[in-house]
């Protein structure tokens, strides 16, 4: 049985999360001048077993190289796992001058459409509802930024950078910094 047109298959699907990872590194490294209160991103659950298996496929790629076979799934695998998925735990999660930088991608203020605050023991989860698309997105806040991080998103939305208008009735009775 022939694997390598799976192993391209793949290769190309890696490609495609490669070039993802690469261009939210880039616009966090334009973004980071104007960060107002960030953090690093806590570890994944499986973040070693992550990199246990990006220390496998560069073991595999330099076995590919030495027989002169194909690598490009192989390759492209390896560059996720070894560089670009560790790379992307130090983009900066949490509060810039244009925007918020969730968990998973950044939202710029202006397409904030509600804000909801969910308290854990040791962290609190502030849940981002875009304006613009049906979808929540996730911040997980430590708890030594809790106050910070509520304090910033009040003023942003006394601001008028964040506003929840349209939404609802609108009777001109709620202060949106309380929503907060």
């Amino acid at each position: 049985m022939n694997v390598q047109p799976l192993l391209i298959l793949l290769g190309f699907g890696f490609l495609i999360a490669n070039a993802r990872l690469v261009v939210e590194y880039v616009r966090f490294l334009r973004r980071r001048r104007g960060a107002l209160l960030t953090w690093q991103a806590r570890r994944p659950p499986y973040y070693g077993l992550a990199l246990g298996i990006g220390v496998a496929l560069g073991a595999l790629v330099v076995y590919k190289l030495v027989y002169g076979r194909e690598v490009f799934g192989e390759l492209m695998m390896f560059v996720y796992y070894a560089y670009l998925f560790p790379l992307s735990r130090r983009i900066g999660r949490g509060f810039y001058e244009d925007g918020i930088w969730a968990d998973t991608t950044f939202i710029r203020y202006n397409e904030v459409g509600g804000v909801s605050w969910r308290e854990g023991e040791r962290d609190a989860t502030l849940v981002i509802i875009s304006r613009l698309r049906n979808l929540a997105r996730r911040l997980i806040v430590p708890g030594d930024k809790y106050g910070a991080a509520r304090r910033l998103l009040r003023d942003k939305i006394g601001e008028h950078a964040i506003h929840f208008s349209g939404m609802g009735l609108n009777l001109g009775e709620h202060d949106e910094r309380d929503a907060v």
